[in-house]
Formats: C-alpha cells, sequence, structure tokens
C-alpha cells in the first residue's frame, strides 16, 4: 500500500474550504508515504470541482458522481470503504467536520484502519505520525500506528496550509452506487455566535494578562479603532468573560489571519495550536520565557497596557 488518498467535502453545490487543506496536507507526506496523491470527490456535480483541486503533486482526481444530491451519510460510508480497498493509499485524510464524522470513523472501524481524529499536526517516522490534543487540550499528544497498513486521519479545519499554486488534474469517474437511507429535509445553520473569528484578518488577542474583566471594553474599543476582531484565550472563557465564540486554541477555533497581535498572552501549547499558521505574530508579556515568543515574528517584554495606551493615542489619532 503507498500514497495518500483526500475525501474533498463540498455542501449545496460549493468546495468547502477544509478541501484545499487537507490537499495541502497530503502533499506534505507524499514523498514519505511513496506513491501519489489521489484527491476524490463524492455528490453530484464533483466534476465541476475539478480545477479548484489542482495543485502541483496532485495526481488524480476522482469523481463519484451517482450519489444523492446532499450529503448522505451511508453513501460517503460506502464509497469510502470501496475507494480505500480499490486504491489502497497508506493514509487517507478527511476534514474533522460535521459531515465527516457521519462515517469516518465507523470506516476506519469497520476495515481495521489506523485511526485519529482532531488532527493538528502531521508527520512521518516509518509512517504517519499525527499530533491532536488530550486531557480537555491541556497536551499535546504525538500517534503513530504500528502494524496498521492504512490509517485515517480527521484534520482540523484551518490547521494545515493551503497549496499555494493551481494546476489542472486528469480526472476520472469512478462508479460507487449505494442507496441512500435519510430524506434530506433542508439545511439550518449552527449559529456561530457574535462574530467568526476564523474569517478575520487581522486578530487581536488578549489572554489572563488582562486581570479584570472591567478592561476588557478598553480592548473591544481599541480592536475597533485598529481594524482588527478582538480574540481571546481559553482562561477568559473559562471565567466567563467573554463567548466562546471568540476563543483560539486547542478546545476553541484554529485561526490563520494576516496578523495576530497577542496582548498578555503566555502562549500554552493549546493556544499555539490554534493560531502559531498566522503570517505575523506579534506577542506582547511582561515574561521573557513566555512559550509564545517561540512562534512570534515580533514580540516585546513590556507591559500590555502600555502598549495599548500608546496604540489607542496612534490610531484616535
Amino acid at each position: 500500500m503507498s500514497g495518500v488518498l483526500v475525501i474533498a467535502e463540498s455542501r449545496q453545490g460549493e468546495l468547502r474550504e477544509v478541501s484545499r487543506e487537507l490537499i495541502g496536507a497530503a502533499l506534505g507526506l507524499k514523498d514519505q508515504a511513496g506513491g501519489r496523491v489521489a484527491v476524490a470527490v463524492i455528490g453530484q456535480g464533483a466534476a465541476g470541482h475539478a480545477e479548484a483541486l489542482g495543485a502541483p503533486g496532485v495526481d488524480e482526481l476522482l469523481t463519484v458522481e451517482d450519489a444523492p444530491e446532499h450529503f448522505e451519510a451511508h453513501v460517503h460510508d460506502s464509497a469510502l470503504e470501496a475507494l480505500i480497498q480499490a486504491e489502497q493509499p497508506s493514509v487517507v485524510l478527511l476534514g474533522h467536520t460535521i459531515d465527516s464524522l457521519g462515517f469516518g470513523p465507523a470506516v476506519a472501524a469497520r476495515l481495521g484502519l489506523g485511526f485519529a481524529s482532531d488532527v493538528t499536526a502531521l508527520g512521518w517516522d516509518d509512517g504517519p505520525v499525527a499530533t491532536r490534543g488530550g486531557y480537555g487540550g491541556k497536551v499535546q499528544l504525538e500517534l503513530d500506528f504500528p502494524g496498521k497498513e492504512t490509517v485515517l486521519l480527521m484534520l482540523r479545519a484551518g490547521a494545515f496550509e493551503v497549496p499555494e499554486e493551481t494546476a489542472s488534474v486528469a480526472a476520472r469517474a469512478v462508479q460507487l452506487s449505494a442507496e441512500p437511507r435519510t430524506e434530506h429535509l433542508g439545511f439550518r445553520e449552527v449559529d456561530a455566535g457574535d462574530v467568526d473569528i476564523t474569517k478575520a484578518e487581522f486578530l487581536l488577542s488578549v489572554g489572563r494578562g488582562i486581570e479584570d474583566k472591567d478592561a476588557l471594553p478598553q480592548f473591544e474599543e481599541l480592536a475597533d479603532s485598529m481594524g482588527a476582531t478582538l480574540s481571546v484565550s481559553r482562561p477568559l472563557v473559562d471565567a466567563g468573560w467573554v463567548s466562546n465564540a471568540r476563543q483560539v486554541g486547542q478546545s476553541g477555533k484554529t485561526v490563520k489571519p494576516k496578523v495576530y497581535l497577542a496582548l498578555g498572552i503566555s502562549g500554552a501549547v493549546q493556544h499555539l495550536a490554534g493560531m502559531q499558521n498566522a503570517d505575523t505574530i506579534i506577542a506582547v508579556n511582561t515574561d521573557p520565557e513566555a512559550p509564545i515568543f517561540r512562534v512570534a515574528h515580533y514580540g516585546a517584554v513590556v507591559d500590555l497596557f502600555d502598549v495599548a495606551d500608546e496604540l489607542a493615542e496612534q490610531f484616535d489619532g
């Protein structure tokens, strides 16, 4: 067995962002896994996504068109099992999403595959090594899968880089039929809260260093004046100061803004897992040994309130 099989996702005819993140992760494993990278799309209109899913290093697009218009877990389950048996990949990559959770773990269990969910990093050591949180996000675990010829991994959305280039890829139609067992009634979107920090290009993030809930309005005003979106670390959510819609980290949201300004955040491992892929990270903390400085592009060992006051003066003026 060799190569990597990616299962792309679409909803209501639109390709989901996690699909290209999965391709980026697959290309990072390609040399070590050997073989090729194949991307499969299941559902009506699958061939229409060929251009968006092409990237240098992707060898083939597999389209499974004989499926219901909308997602059906039983159909995807049958298609995934058949694709694994036909392609014999070393690694199968799915998104850790509500749809894939409906069939990915079941296929892994039925076929006796190696399995890990909510994976935030990948490596290779005579086989795939998956990093994910454990103990409520307080630690990061590295998992390997000895004796498993095929490993199915579900990757956290937002944790992997998207390929920068696109390329045309040969497409091959695959005939896999399975009768749906459910009836689609409609879509109901989950309430995203007061803001979606995963879409923000500039995040001003504050942590326990602000010390008091009464200080929050100052940073809300500062974020607004700077054109940023306010986000927070887990202690502020645990204290009930801010909704978890604004939490960055292993147990919150994974973000990739162009700029991440961290004020008073020490950088616990679970927080770093949620923001370390930002284009530019600026950290402010009074502790020169704070872990966040290990990933920051720029850092200042100063009082966060002094920095906030200076920024407010600059941007209010």
